[in-house]
């Protein structure tokens, strides 16, 4: 059992407790009793290994990704070469071992649960 209380909040992405802002990118997070919640911004020509390789220092993206994607695309691979596209409309659950890649004209807009706290640091 947690001693960590939690209280009902609703808070807005727009005000973001804290702003990342790796190269093609924004990752803004918000902190509600505990929990992170964040929206990651991928503009046209985002991948993972140009943009968030550098500050990881992985050779792919190891953490978990469960989200909901708002708009734009995403194409995602595991090392195994099994592939996922992701469009609007869509919640995802990505696993560690992964590369990916915004595609198309128009920026990818996702609504991360897990990975927020740590994604980009």
């Amino acid at each position: 059992m947690s001693s960590t209380a939690i209280t009902m909040e609703s808070r807005s992405l727009d005000q973001p407790d804290e702003t990342r802002r790796p190269e093609l990118a924004k990752v803004d997070v918000i902190n509600l009793s505990g929990h992170s919640v964040g929206r990651f911004t991928f503009q046209p020509g985002w991948t993972w290994a140009k943009s968030i390789k550098p500050a990881a220092g992985t050779d792919h993206c190891e953490k978990l990704h469960l989200g909901y994607c708002v708009s734009g695309r995403m194409e995602c691979w595991l090392t195994d070469g099994t592939r996922v596209s992701v469009k609007p409309g869509d919640a995802y659950l990505i696993p560690p071992g992964h590369e990916a890649e915004g595609v198309g004209d128009e920026p990818f807009v996702g609504i991360e649960f897990s990975s927020a706290a740590t994604y980009a640091r």
